[in-house]
């Protein structure tokens, strides 16, 4: 399965650090910004998060709850969120199920099969998706700017 712009998302129950379910669900009022990235540690996706990191008092301006998501485990993702200070939640799609559903799997990243592609969307308070990039290359970042305009 795969959203497209105008779907509405049914909810997101997915690990966080602490090994907690986080569902993120309709009816907040916020904006929904997930960012999913292919691994913990490597150095675009650190550049990528810690980017969000510095720029969080502009998304809680714009009303928008950020969550990284990778399919790396969640005592991974505890160990990245503490060594780079960063102030958002991060989600672990161990099982893929999330990367499935959004259509981000890749099946070659240096050979390893079934890490997420670095993408971003954008939900509105109500799940509905008004915002999709999917990035062919790992190495590009996601268009923030194009991201902080569909907050707006």
């Amino acid at each position: 399965m795969s959203y497209q712009i105008g779907d509405n998302v049914p909810n997101i129950t997915l690990q966080d650090t602490d090994g907690n379910h986080t569902t993120i669900e309709a009816g907040t009022g916020k904006h929904t910004v997930l960012l999913f990235f292919p691994l913990a540690f490597s150095s675009v996706c650190t550049e990528e998060l810690c980017s969000v990191r510095d720029n969080m008092k502009l998304y809680e301006s714009l009303n928008a709850n950020i969550y990284g998501i990778s399919i790396d485990s969640f005592f991974s993702l505890k160990a990245f969120k503490q060594s780079q200070n960063l102030n958002f939640t991060l989600l672990s799609d161990f099982n893929k199920v999330q990367s499935t559903n959004f259509g981000v799997l890749n099946n070659d990243f240096f050979g390893m099969i079934g890490v997420a592609k670095r993408s971003a969307f954008v939900l509105d308070g109500d799940m509905k998706l008004i915002h999709a990039e999917i990035l062919e290359d790992a190495s590009h970042m996601p268009n923030f700017d194009k991201i902080k305009e569909v907050l707006q």
